[in-house]
Order: structure tokens, then C-alpha cells, then sequence
């Protein structure tokens, strides 16, 4: 497995009491397999992902990402952590308003300390993965919300991660393009054998994963293969 949840719990405060956000998780996500996560909203998708991504400590329980507990790891360590293992695609694409499609990749490989011409390759070549090949001089404002969604995925993409987590992706796309875009995900979860969780609320997208876990009031049913 290159992504385990272990008896993970977490809890936020809540007046005098504290609220259970998720409790005692377990998921395993396989390499080269993508595993959608569904559920009510407030159930604990986001909370989940969270954890996933190192961005959040849980109060017990462990994540172990390719082999690795992160338990225990400093907040420097687990930078490393999320810099060179893992990708998040976020539920908006944020892209720099003044940089170009490909300069977006870049900025994430020059915080990496890599050679700018070898980033620009690199850049280029997840542009051309992704569609957008005759895009990379463009910037935010020339491209279509469908299209700065997939730069938004070939920047996650940037530094080779093991771990690729994917929030809400489609939520501001219409059927037609969320549908592309998650075909996209599907398509490069199996080409570049990432582990990749998908949190999603439209169960049409559903028949792309390989496996399908709910989340309900923090609790993680075991994930399923999807039909």
C-alpha cells in the first residue's frame, strides 16, 4: 500500500466538549488504484483528506505514506513529506493570476530547488499529459474553468508524488467537463501509479474508481470495489 489510514481518530473542540470529526479510520489505497471518498457534507470527507495530506495531526491513529509512519515527524520532515510524496489537487484551482500555464508548474519545482530548464521540461511534458500542450503560454483568465481545473492537476503532479489527493474537483464544472476531468485523474492514477483519494459528492462519478469508501458521521464503512 503506498497510502494507510491506521485507527486514525481525530477531534476538534466543541464548547466543553470535544467533536468527532473521524473516528478510528482505516483505509488502504493500493498503488495505481483510485479510491472515491463520499459522503453527507460535515460527515468527515474534508477532515479525512486532511489527515491524509499530513496537514492535520490526528489525535491517535497513524498515516503511513510509502512504508512511512508519519507519526512522531517534525513539522520540517513532514514538508519534505508533502513536497516530494504527495499531490493535492484543492476543490479550486488557485492558480497566480500573472503566470502562464506553464510557469504555474514551475513555481513548484523552482521551491524544490530544480534547475529552471529541467522544470520547464517537466512543466511542458505534464502539460501535454494533461491537454494542454498548445495552452502553457496562456494565463488564468484565457482558459476555461475545465481548463485551469487540469492545470490545477499537472501541478499536483509537478514533483512525482506517491500520494496524489484530490478534493471536490468537479464542483464548479458542469457534467460534461467534470466528467473529462475525472476521466483525466483516472487515466494518470494508472499511468503514473500514483495512490490517489478522491473526495467527491456526485456519485455519477462513481464508476471511474476502483474502489468506493462512505464516510458517515466520522466513520468509514470499508471500501468497496466499485461496480
Amino acid at each position: 500500500m503506498s497510502l494507510t489510514l491506521t485507527d486514525v481518530t481525530l477531534t476538534y473542540p466543541d464548547g466543553d466538549s470535544r467533536l468527532t470529526a473521524l473516528d478510528r479510520v482505516g483505509l488502504d489505497v493500493p498503488k495505481g488504484s483510485l479510491t472515491a471518498v463520499v459522503g453527507p457534507s460535515g460527515s468527515g470527507k474534508s477532515s479525512l483528506l486532511a489527515v491524509a495530506a499530513t496537514l492535520i495531526t490526528p489525535d491517535s491513529g497513524t498515516v503511513t505514506i510509502d512504508g512511512t509512519p508519519t507519526t512522531g515527524l517534525s513539522r520540517g520532515e513532514l514538508t519534505d513529506v508533502r513536497r516530494h510524496k504527495i499531490g493535492i489537487v484543492f476543490q479550486q484551482p488557485n492558480l497566480l493570476p500573472s503566470l502562464t500555464a506553464v510557469e504555474q508548474l514551475q513555481v513548484m519545482a523552482q521551491i524544490d530547488g530544480r534547475r529552471p530548464r529541467t522544470a520547464r521540461g517537466r512543466a511542458l511534458e505534464l502539460l501535454d499529459a494533461v491537454g494542454l500542450a498548445d495552452q502553457a503560454g496562456r494565463r488564468p483568465h484565457q482558459l476555461s474553468g475545465g481548463q485551469r481545473q487540469r492545470v490545477n492537476i499537472a501541478r499536483a503532479l509537478m514533483n512525482d508524488p506517491i500520494v496524489l489527493l484530490v478534493d471536490e474537483p468537479t464542483s464548479a464544472l458542469d457534467h460534461e467537463r467534470g466528467t473529462a476531468v475525472i476521466d483525466l485523474i483516472t487515466r494518470l492514477t494508472h499511468q503514473r501509479a500514483t495512490a490517489t483519494v478522491l473526495v467527491t459528492h456526485d456519485r455519477t462519478h462513481l464508476a471511474a474508481a476502483d474502489r468506493i469508501a462512505e464516510v458517515h458521521d466520522g466513520r468509514l464503512t470499508r471500501p468497496a470495489m466499485a461496480p
